[in-house]
Order: C-alpha cells, then sequence, then structure tokens
C-alpha cells in the first residue's frame, strides 16, 4: 500500500534534483557514475597490471570540471578541455594505461558528454570568431586523443574513420542546438521552440536516460563491425527521436517508428553483421526501448482501444525481425521454434509492461484533469458566490433607500413639497451611491479589484466602530437608528468586513420589512474572543409586498458569511415585537 507513495516521492525528489542542477550537470554526472563503476572492476580483473586503469580518472575528473566550468566561462573552459585531452593522451601513452572506447575511440563516456557540453556552451555564449577558434582547438584535441591512445596492433585508419564519422554526427547536432539560441531576441521563435523541447525533455529524462544507455551500447556494437553496422545505428538514433518527440503527435510516431524499425529489419540481413549485433529477438536494443516508450505515449494518450491498430502494426514489424534476423540451426532451416516461443514470450511481456504503464499514467492524468476540474469549478462557484452576495448587499442596499426615499417624497409631496425637495436630494445621493458601489463591483468582476470587494469592504479599516459609525449615518433605510458600539481598535479585518456586511444588511431588511418601525438598534461588543453584533427594530410584520419586492437571498447570504468565519447567526421575531438579528463571529481560530 505504500509503494505507490513511497515511488511517487522518489520520483519527485528526483526531478526537483535534476531541475535544481540543471539537465547537463545531471547527464555529466550520470555519466560519470557509469564510469566509475565500469572503470574500478576493470582495474582488479585478471587482464593486466591491477589498479592501473584508476589512473584514467584524473584525465575525467578534470574533463568534468571543464564541463562545469563552461557554464559561466564557456571559452576559457573550451581552452582548458583541449588541454586535458592533448596532455593526459601524453600520460596514456606514457604509462601505457589501457584506454575504454565509446562513441568515440579510446575516450570514455564522460569524456565524450563533458566535450559535447563544453562545445554547447562554446557555441551557444562566445562570440563567433572565439567560438571558431575554440571549437576548432576542441575537435582538433579529440582527434589527437583517438590517435594518440590507440594500443599497438590496433586499426588506427579504421579507428580514425569511425571517430571522424561519429564526431561529425556529434559535433553537428551540437550546434544544431546551440547556435539558434543565440540571440535569444533577434529570434524569439527559436528560443520559444528551444524552451518547448526542453520542457519535453524534462518530462521523459527516464526514457532518455534509458535510451541514451542503449545507444551507447549500440555504438560499441557499431565499432566492433566496422562501417558495417552504421545503417542500423542511424535507424537506432532516428527511432530514439522519435520516441522522444512521441508526446507531441503519439499516433504519428507511431507509424513512423514502425517504419524505422521495418527498414532496420529488412536491411539488417544485407550487411554481414552477424546474428550477435542485434538483440535475441532481432531488433537492436535501442530501438526496443524506444518502442516500449512510443507504446506508453499512445497508449497513455489515445487508449488502449484506440491504439490497437498502430500496436498490432508494430508487433507484425517485431515477428518479422525475429524471423529474418535471429540464429537458425542452419543456413537452410528456419529459426528454431523454441526459440521463436521464448522470443514471443519475451515480446509479449514487454508488450504488457509497456500497456500497463501507459494505462497507469493515463488513469493519474484523468484523476488529475478531475481533480483540476474540481478546483476550477469550486473556484468558480466561490466566486460566483461573493459577486452574488456583493450584488445583494450593496446595490440592494442603495436601492432599497432609494424606493424607500421615493415611497416617502409620493406621500408627503401634495402636503409639503418642501419635503419632496428634500426627498429628491436624499434620492439623489443614494443614487450615485449605488452607481459607484456598481463600478466597484464590475471592476472585481473584470479583475481590476477582489472579489468580494466594494464600497465598504474596500474603505473598512481596523478600527470596526469608526466603520460603524460611517455605515449608519450613511444608511437611507429611513428608521432613526441608535448604536451602542463597545469594540476593541484590533479587530480583524475579515471579521470587521462581513460585520459591516451584516450590519448593512440588516439595516436594509428593516427598510424594506420593519412595517411603521420608528427606531432601530445596532449593537457590536465583544465577549470573550467574539464578536456580538445585534441589530433591532421595534417594526411590524409587513401586511403587503415590502418596498422592491424580495427576492429572499439577504438571510441566505447572511448565513453564508457567517459560515465562512466559523460563526453563529441567529434571526427571527423578538419576544417583545419587532425583528432581531444576532451574529457571533470568533476573532481567534481557522480563517
Amino acid at each position: 500500500m505504500t509503494a505507490g507513495p513511497a515511488q511517487n516521492r522518489f520520483y519527485a525528489r528526483a526531478v526537483s534534483l535534476v531541475r535544481r542542477i540543471g539537465i547537463p550537470a545531471a547527464v555529466l554526472l550520470a555519466a560519470l557514475g557509469f564510469d566509475l563503476l565500469f572503470i574500478t572492476d576493470a582495474a582488479f580483473d585478471n587482464t593486466g597490471p591491477r589498479g592501473i586503469d584508476l589512473l584514467l580518472f584524473p584525465g575525467i575528473f578534470a574533463m568534468v570540471f571543464c564541463a562545469l566550468w563552461a557554464q559561466r566561462r564557456a571559452a576559457v573552459a573550451a581552452v582548458a578541455a583541449s588541454v586535458v585531452l592533448v596532455a593526459y593522451t601524453l600520460v596514456v601513452r606514457y604509462f601505457d594505461i589501457p584506454t575504454y572506447s565509446s562513441v568515440l575511440a579510446h575516450l570514455s563516456i564522460t569524456e565524450v558528454v563533458a566535450g559535447v557540453e563544453v562545445l554547447f556552451y562554446a557555441a551557444r555564449r562566445t562570440r563567433p570568431g572565439v567560438a571558431f577558434a575554440v571549437i576548432s582547438g576542441l575537435v582538433l584535441a579529440t582527434l589527437t586523443a583517438v590517435s594518440g591512445r590507440y594500443y599497438y596492433g590496433s586499426p588506427l585508419n579504421s579507428t580514425m574513420a569511425q571517430a571522424m564519422l561519429f564526431g561529425g554526427i556529434l559535433l553537428g547536432g551540437t550546434l544544431a542546438f546551440a547556435i539558434p539560441g543565440r540571440d535569444r531576441t533577434a529570434h524569439p521563435n527559436r528560443y520559444e521552440n528551444l524552451q518547448k523541447i526542453n520542457k519535453m525533455v524534462m518530462g521523459q529524462w527516464p526514457l532518455i536516460g534509458m535510451l541514451g544507455f542503449a545507444l551507447i551500447l549500440e555504438f560499441g556494437f557499431t565499432y566492433a563491425s566496422g562501417a558495417h553496422g552504421f545503417p542500423i545505428l542511424i535507424c537506432s538514433i532516428v527511432a530514439a527521436v522519435i520516441a522522444v518527440a512521441a508526446p507531441r503527435r503519439p499516433a504519428d510516431a507511431m507509424v513512423g517508428l514502425t517504419a524505422v524499425m521495418l527498414l532496420s529489419a529488412l536491411v539488417t540481413p544485407f550487411l554481414r553483421l552477424g546474428y550477435e549485433y542485434a538483440t535475441p529477438g532481432g531488433v537492436p536494443g535501442t530501438q526496443v526501448v524506444a518502442g516500449m516508450g512510443a507504446i506508453v505515449t499512445l497508449v497513455r494518450a489515445v487508449g488502449l482501444g484506440n491504439a490497437m491498430p498502430r500496436l498490432a502494426g508494430m508487433t507484425g514489424v517485431v515477428v518479422i525481425a525475429c524471423v529474418l534476423n535471429t540464429r537458425r540451426p542452419s543456413p537452410r532451416l528456419m529459426t528454431d521454434p523454441d526459440d521463436i516461443a521464448g522470443f514471443a514470450i519475451a515480446g509479449l511481456l514487454l508488450l504488457g509492461i509497456s500497456v500497463a504503464v501507459g494505462l497507469a499514467l493515463r488513469s493519474r492524468d484523468s484523476e488529475r484533469t478531475q481533480v483540476i476540474q474540481s478546483a476550477i469549478s469550486d473556484a468558480q462557484t466561490s466566486e460566483r458566490m461573493a459577486l452574488a452576495r456583493e450584488l445583494h448587499d450593496v446595490v440592494a442596499h442603495h436601492v432599497t433607500g432609494i424606493v424607500v426615499q421615493a415611497q416617502a417624497a409620493k406621500l408627503m409631496g401634495e402636503k409639503n413639497p418642501q419635503i419632496a425637495v428634500e426627498a429628491m436630494g436624499r434620492i439623489e445621493d443614494a443614487g450615485v451611491e449605488a452607481l459607484a458601489a456598481m463600478r466597484r463591483l464590475v471592476r472585481s468582476m473584470r479583475g481590476d479589484a477582489p472579489a468580494g470587494s466594494s464600497e465598504f469592504s474596500e474603505q473598512a479599516t481596523t478600527d470596526l466602530a469608526a466603520d460603524l459609525r460611517t455605515l449608519i449615518e450613511r444608511s437611507n433605510h429611513g428608521v432613526e437608528t441608535s448604536m451602542k458600539l463597545e469594540l476593541p481598535s484590533n479587530v480583524p479585518h475579515e471579521v470587521g468586513r462581513s460585520a459591516l456586511r451584516l450590519v448593512q444588511e440588516s439595516l436594509t431588511n428593516i427598510g424594506k420589512h420593519a412595517s411603521g418601525a420608528k427606531e432601530a438598534l445596532v449593537i457590536a461588543e465583544v465577549v470573550e474572543n467574539e464578536l456580538h453584533l445585534q441589530v433591532t427594530d421595534d417594526g411590524r410584520e409587513p401586511q403587503g409586498r415590502p418596498a422592491g419586492g424580495s427576492g429572499g437571498y439577504g438571510l441566505i447570504g447572511m448565513r453564508e458569511r457567517v459560515a465562512l468565519l466559523h460563526g453563529r447567526l441567529s434571526a427571527g421575531r423578538a419576544p417583545g415585537g419587532g425583528w432581531r438579528v444576532e451574529a457571533w463571529l470568533p476573532l481567534e481560530g481557522e480563517e
């Protein structure tokens, strides 16, 4: 039950480490770890003097230092790397240290990776003339190391030809990635494309690591076969690129990878490679890893049902490769049926693992999408409720005042025109306040102000007593209101803002529903770490429809505000008549 969370934690930590140190440093450290294990094991075997292989480590660590230094001083680090390669070639020849080939002959995988990174930073961050000079020096130093570290009896001509071929591939590929990012301002689209590639690589670093390891082994097989294995190596490199780029277009990537694997399977018998070049199943290891990665990506993107036709196509290509490129008992006989059965079981196992991983990732993506959609829905609902409360509390408060004043002017205008004139002035003031409140509400809806902010909430201070006085004095509910305020000066802002809204809505309801009310009372005090609010009036229950009608959302909004602060609310008829609203809001605790 704990394996899943443990794996997720390990994966998260690994991703965090890679992001912190950067992909180049992570690849360099992985190559260094491989060489440490490989060379240390070779140093104490029964071949040659014991421990002499350990003398390779100073040169390897020096190249690692140059690669890390290149991130800050690219030109100087490139010159230093050239010097290290040439100088350590002399050390290797003087002490007759056995060397180990990777992508380039007689150079360890760490030296190759470090050289590529130095080359990349030199091409990316130095001026064109300086870049040409230091890169030329690095290329010459590499050729010197390849030719100078050979052991007697090795075919030097073929070694140099292979080194120039593979070195040219590395040089061209590195420059193709480095040069477009030299000027970000002049070529922003190129830089954005590089950013997309970097993001895609970061999301697939486990697959890239396995492909890199498989390619290293395949480079070794290619060296052993001379130039004959080069076409298959190219097919494997193309397959690796397709697998890494598969998330952009999974279905098309699957078709392209299947075509590359078919070409590789058909070409292999004509290259005189021998059956040991490919894996026992007839498919090179790099293509096996690439196929598994593409299957995972496809199943993750479209599901198992939609992926079945393309999975069947790749399975058929693997069967063809198995029949053509596996060892036979004799030239006239087909592959041994027992071997075919073993290969079928292994292929089905790898296919099942890939499909299972793809389905697991698809399920995780679905769960993550549901969580995100639920969070978005909850946020939208909360936003709508906040805006609905503001619309009801603020706008309805001012409009209710306008209606009350208009009704008073209508009743008293014929008897005393002066009262009507005064009422019109108050109506004008209430209209201006309502318009300002509407502007604030629109501004919050457009994202220019936080949702829920409005006239009083924007002007709310830590002095709740002063804010309540301002609110009561500016109210237009038509009932004389007195107040009893015993409040400290440090009421939390959220509590004070909600208190303003509760009192405002209560006064609005008095103007709409309290028939015949003569006076109202607002009490605000602190009792045992709670803010106690009470708003009462002496009105009667209305006999007809209240002014402006009633939507029934006022009390709902009040309860929502109190619930957000984990408080309590009661509203109803007072024992002596009239209406009473009471609220208790905690001053401390969870917000």
